[in-house]
């Protein structure tokens, strides 16, 4: 049985269990009135116990099979073969994968391969049936140990209660691990680049040129790791962008919340927030294809030399891209802040811009700076717009009439391709990575100091 039908099957069996025990636990309330709990929560308990142990069984099985059938298939080819080095075995296993599930391979009449294909097809159709049956009996037996469990001693909704708690911690521990896992990840990989290129170099170089090559023989065994020219980019068109998105976007929100109307507001908010649906490639062509010429057009009209690809052409349709996220954020947080203040303020004498300004805004606070920042990561991580808008040459420049680039694109341009992943070009990435990640917990903790500071001022 395919996992998808596995997963109905469980379904079907928990859906009815719940109704049985509902139904049973409603039964009892009427002959005796000392159930602990309300019906739902028993047919809730005996739902869990139906789901929870054949879930988690299955999630176990699925994340062993494929290591075991690997493990076994390379058990049944020739000592020769499993010689080979880890890539080229993992080559191996990918084409005998290939030829058991009727995919196109060249391999196809090897007797070897074909061999250990049969092998592979057989021992995955019996873990298949090895699966079903162990998921179906323990999914049963915890159906039935969940309707014994109906009666007046069970105390039903504490333990849904727990149950649910445990939930919760595990999805709580599961994001924490992931971005563990993610920033581990990316320390050893720049760990390995920093052995091969000096941190100080990257940090501090002023030349980007990571044009390494991949055989003794090629040209260009050495390249420039000096960052500091796609940081500045990344800063440039993150600023231009931030500077057409914070006060258009606030400035859209404070008239949204306080002085436009029910209807003209019913209006506006969703045509605004349209912005934030449109695909990013769709950006990029109007930054490429309008934004760019027109003002490349307007700067030679008047003597100024604007390259074809710029920062500001990027910078001003990103900030157009954010307006969406800075808007409907603090559109939220402003409206939230409670109408007594706005009375009182105005009760004092203070006009309505004055309440705005010195009552509204101030309480607000927290919230627009956290929709700022969410703006800031936003604008950080852009790719697609620099890339059409931009271009890729790491210039370190201040003009926003020159072409730069910024660090997501150079992380997707150095890992893309056939590239040998233990280069310093592609351990690069992840060395410039780190430093975004860096970069990005900085201006965080400096964010949270100042809503700290505010916040600690206005309540």
């Amino acid at each position: 049985m395919s996992t998808s039908m596995l997963l109905l099957v469980i379904f079907i069996l928990t859906a009815l269990t719940y109704v049985v025990g509902r139904s049973r636990a409603a039964s009892l309330r009427k002959q005796s009135t000392s159930m602990h709990s309300l019906p739902r929560y028993y047919g809730y308990l005996a739902a869990i116990c139906t789901a929870v142990p054949s879930l988690i069984l299955l999630a176990l099985w699925s994340a062993a099979e494929p290591v075991l059938l690997k493990s076994s298939t390379i058990g049944t080819l020739p000592a020769e073969v499993q010689a080979l080095s880890t890539g080229e075995l993992d080559l191996v296993v990918n084409d005998i994968k290939n030829i058991a599930t009727g995919g196109i391979s060249q391999s196809a009449d090897d007797p070897v391969r074909a061999a250990a294909a049969q092998h592979y097809t057989e021992s995955r159709a019996s873990s298949r049936l090895y699966r079903t049956i162990a998921v179906l009996i323990l999914c049963i037996a915890g159906a039935l140990f969940g309707l014994k469990k109906i009666n007046s001693g069970t105390r039903a909704r504490v333990a849904v209660e727990r149950a649910i708690m445990i939930g919760l911690l595990i999805c709580s521990c599961i994001a924490i691990f992931t971005t563990v896992g993610i920033v581990l990840s990316v320390l050893f990989e720049s760990l390995r680049f920093f052995n091969k290129v000096p941190f100080n170099e990257f940090v501090f170089g002023l030349q980007w040129s990571p044009q390494t090559a991949i055989r003794a023989d090629q040209v260009g065994s050495s390249g420039s790791f000096g960052a500091v020219p796609i940081f500045a980019g990344t800063l440039l068109i993150s600023v231009i962008a931030m500077l057409v998105a914070v006060p258009f976007g606030l400035m859209s929100a404070i008239y949204l919340a306080e002085y436009a109307s029910s209807t003209v507001r019913s209006w506006a908010k969703p045509l605004l927030e349209i912005l934030a649906g449109i695909p990013t490639v769709v950006y990029g062509f109007f930054a490429a294809l309008t934004v760019a010429p027109l003002i490349r057009d307007a700067g030679e009209s008047i003597g100024l030399s604007v390259a074809s690809e710029s920062a500001l052409a990027a910078g001003l349709v990103m900030g157009i891209m954010i307006i969406p996220f800075v808007s409907s954020l603090s559109d939220d947080v402003i409206t939230a802040v409670p109408q007594a203040m706005r009375d009182g303020s105005l009760g004092l004498g203070a006009t309505k811009s004055e309440t705005i300004k010195r009552v509204v805004i101030p309480a607000a606070l927290p919230g627009i700076v956290g929709g700022i920042l969410l703006a800031v990561s936003r604008a950080i991580g852009e790719t697609m717009i620099v890339v059409m808008a931009a271009g890729l040459a790491a210039n370190l420049t201040i003009n926003p009439l020159e072409a730069v680039t910024t660090v997501t694109v150079q992380i997707v341009t150095l890992l893309t391709g056939d590239q040998a992943f233990d280069s310093p070009k592609t351990l690069a990435a992840f060395a410039l990575g780190l430093m975004l990640f860096v970069t990005t917990l900085i201006l965080n903790v400096i964010a949270l100091q100042i809503v700290r500071k505010y916040r600690e001022q206005y309540e």
